[in-house]
């Protein structure tokens, strides 16, 4: 690729200095390397504010109440033009994609972060999809999943005519800022994520709720995160006396200094594209315990760096717990390794900037 390319990156992604997780110190890395060869970047987010850790970027945030996409082509209207636009967290064959390339012809490459239902859409959104496809995926010039089961998803959804221009790059943390567990930290569990009900938190509270009771009495986990079912899930462990067991501490940027500190990542989810949270974990040395949805079992091997368990199934999740309390299960050995050959920052920044054009 030549220098001097002029790259926007439109990302619906909220700018919170309490969370700096691994899409920011992506997003930074990404930045910097751009700006060394010789490229000019202009960030887009869909709000948030401004603070130290994005100092060095020419950024731009869109009001309250306002799309990024819309943000984003009023601000074409009224600015220079971009050779190379890329997406991150948007809808993909929308009409967006169509107004953007009316601005210069860029070269676009979507990125898809969105997880699909557990069962899939219905058939109506599976019409629907197929419909959009056929209408905007030719404004597209480059698909990318973060995992491949995200790949297979954008096929499958927008049509398979795509295969030739629909890439996998892995989602990759920067190890160096994880510190590791050394110690066995035994009955005590983390859960990182976004609250929402389909990361499926409430089973959690329901499979410790039916725990024996010497077991239930000397667990505890710890829940980071904050989102729409945070009351719900607040009112829940209150209803059934788990304030004990359950503590919600909200976002914290420290997250890579306190993962050390648990025996598990807990992570009942239904809906997963690829984890960050997950390899951040195993990046600590901490195995993790989750379902077998969406990218996740392209990462985590039941019995050697985590443990898998149908979504939705709070008996078997319970009976996880219980072994794992008993050490009937136990995953003793270092589980970072992966992480380091194979997801690290840097891969995930090279795998990145391969993706745009040579010209």
């Amino acid at each position: 690729m030549s220098a001097g390319k002029h790259i926007a990156v439109i990302c619906n992604y909220e700018l919170k200095p309490d969370r700096i997780g691994g899409m920011d110190r992506f997003f930074k890395a990404y930045n910097k390397e751009l700006l060394r060869k010789g490229h000019k970047l202009t960030w887009f987010f869909s709000g948030g504010e401004r603070f130290e850790f994005y100092s060095d970027f020419e950024l731009h945030l869109a009001a309250q109440q306002e799309s990024v996409e819309t943000f984003a082509l009023n601000f074409l209207k009224e600015n220079e033009s971009f050779d190379i636009v890329v997406t991150h967290f948007l809808a993909l064959c929308t009409s967006f994609y169509k107004q953007l390339k009316y601005f210069n012809q860029p070269y676009i490459i979507a990125v898809d972060h969105n997880p699909r239902p557990l069962h899939g859409f219905l058939l109506k959104k599976r019409i629907k999809n197929k419909l959009k496809g056929k209408l905007y995926s030719q404004y597209i010039d480059c698909f990318v999943g973060v995992s491949q089961y995200t790949a297979d998803y954008i096929l499958q959804d927008y049509g398979s005519n795509l295969r030739k221009k629909t890439k996998v790059v892995y989602n990759g943390i920067d190890t160096s800022v994880y510190l590791k567990r050394k110690e066995e930290n035994r009955g005590k569990f983390i859960v990182a994520s976004h609250l929402r009900e389909s990361k499926g938190i409430q089973d959690l509270i329901e499979a410790v709720k039916n725990l024996p009771e010497p077991v239930r009495k000397v667990l505890i986990i710890e829940i980071f995160g904050e989102g729409p079912f945070e009351k719900d899930l607040k009112q829940m462990v209150e209803a059934y006396n788990l304030q004990e067991q359950f503590s919600f501490k909200g976002s914290s940027p420290q997250l890579p200094q306190l993962f050390r500190n648990y025996s598990y990542m807990l992570q009942p989810t239904y809906m997963e594209c690829f984890s960050l949270s997950i390899l951040e974990s195993l990046g600590a040395n901490v195995p993790v315990i989750t379902t077998p949805v969406g990218g996740n079992p392209e990462i985590i091997s039941h019995g050697k760096n985590g443990y898998l368990f149908q979504a939705g199934d709070i008996e078997e999740l319970r009976e996880l717990l219980q072994r794992v309390m008993a050490r009937e299960l136990d995953i003793s050995q270092d589980v970072s390794g992966l992480i380091e050959r194979e997801y690290s920052l840097e891969q995930m920044v090279t795998n990145h900037i391969k993706l745009l054009p040579c010209t």
